[in-house]
């Protein structure tokens, strides 16, 4: 786990595309498609097993989950872990203890509309749980400045770098700004705020390539790739109620992978 720890860390040194997976099977094919870690997305890990995204999704469903990816990559896995799953400091040490148990060497701690020495809080009872894990666990530390628009939009940058510069003081290891998509600003938060800045894929924003020339780290696919399954399930499905033809559903399986030589068969 500590090479898987210190890779991940080193991925951030360039810049590093993050597809975002939900399970086993998807962390597997992500892994086999080039991916150099695996991440996954808290609301698509939620919405595959039933539940709503916000802090809802059980944290030993989330434990199992990150065992069963574990169990089946070998690249860094890092874990969108939302508030730690509680406003309680020691608990979101257990909680964060627990992942990095399950085989997880990063985390998402996001502040969402909460006050923002509470995130904090749970920032700092991370990096005290990892201490004790012996894992330099890289600690991504969003604010959702942007998202949750928390302050008007001619302070946006202004407060990202204020609550970035306590977050790395609490041990954050990167910053996470889901929303920002201005070039200047982007360019901006890169710059001064100390740390990797990893950014989510969103309307308007630029593209990999242009996110590296203007300082970004990290970019998440989030929630895409797993909506961009579910649609194509939910066309196939519809057509296949509407005609049960097997002439327009099988072409639809398009080329498949040999998912038990994946696991192992």
């Amino acid at each position: 786990m500590s090479q898987n720890a210190a890779a991940f860390h080193q991925l951030h040194s360039d810049f590093l595309i993050l597809p975002n997976a939900w399970d086993a099977a998807s962390a597997r094919l992500t892994q086999e498609l080039g991916a150099k870690a695996i991440a996954t997305s808290s609301a698509a890990v939620a919405w595959a097993h039933g539940f709503a995204d916000g802090n809802y999704f059980p944290i030993p469903k989330l434990v199992t989950v990150i065992e069963e990816i574990a169990r089946s990559v070998s690249v860094p896995i890092t874990t969108d872990a939302e508030g730690g799953y509680s406003d309680d400091s020691k608990q979101v040490a257990e909680n964060v203890t627990a992942l990095i148990n399950a085989g997880a060497v990063g985390i998402n701690l996001e502040d969402g509309a909460a006050a923002h020495d509470l995130h904090l809080r749970k920032i700092e009872a991370a990096r005290e749980a990892a201490v004790r894990a012996g894992v330099d666990l890289y600690i991504n530390a969003r604010t959702d400045v942007y998202l949750k628009q928390l302050v008007p939009a001619e302070r946006a940058v202004e407060e990202t770098l204020r609550r970035a510069a306590a977050l790395k003081s609490a041990g954050a290891s990167g910053l996470f700004v889901p929303g920002v998509v201005i070039e200047s600003e982007i360019a901006t938060i890169a710059e001064r705020c100390g740390m990797p800045l990893n950014v989510i894929v969103w309307p308007g924003l630029p593209d990999a390539a242009k996110l590296k020339a203007l300082g970004a780290k990290r970019l998440s696919a989030g929630t895409s790739i797993f909506a961009v399954a579910m649609d194509a399930a939910r066309l196939a499905t519809v057509d296949f109620l509407a005609t049960g033809s097997s002439a327009t559903l099988w072409p639809r399986r398009g080329e498949q992978l040999n998912y038990n030589k994946l696991f192992g068969a």
